[in-house]
């Protein structure tokens, strides 16, 4: 299996960016695809951005155009640099794994704070 360790959240105000980090140890990262999630208060938690093995990336519509995600299999880490930042991504960012062959992330990070104010 594989532990995953997000950070690089903070306080920071609309328009402004950030770079989160999801630093995983165990098994071979780069078998994985990877992904970010987000879980605003009272929200459910929902899909921000992948990373599949093969390199392709995939976001959701809020995402685009504004949201990197990449990786770093040298490193085992995971990135999602953020940019122009709204006070609707104020929210709880998590990095996921998953096994290619599966549809379910069976491993996550504690989650990191990310707050935008307006």
């Amino acid at each position: 299996q594989v532990q995953l360790v997000e950070s690089g959240g903070g306080l920071v105000q609309a328009g402004d960016s950030l770079r989160l980090s999801c630093a995983a140890s165990g098994r071979t990262f780069s078998r994985y695809d990877v992904a970010w999630f987000r879980q605003a208060p009272g929200k459910e938690r929902e899909f921000v951005a992948v990373s599949w093995i093969s390199g392709s990336t995939y976001y959701t519509d809020s995402a685009k155009g504004r949201f990197t995600i990449s990786r770093d299999n040298a490193k085992n880490t995971l990135y999602l640099q953020m940019n122009n930042l709204k006070p609707e991504d104020t929210a709880v960012y998590y990095c996921a794994a998953r096994v290619p062959t599966t549809t379910q992330y069976d491993y996550w990070g504690q989650g990191t704070q990310v707050t935008v104010s307006s």
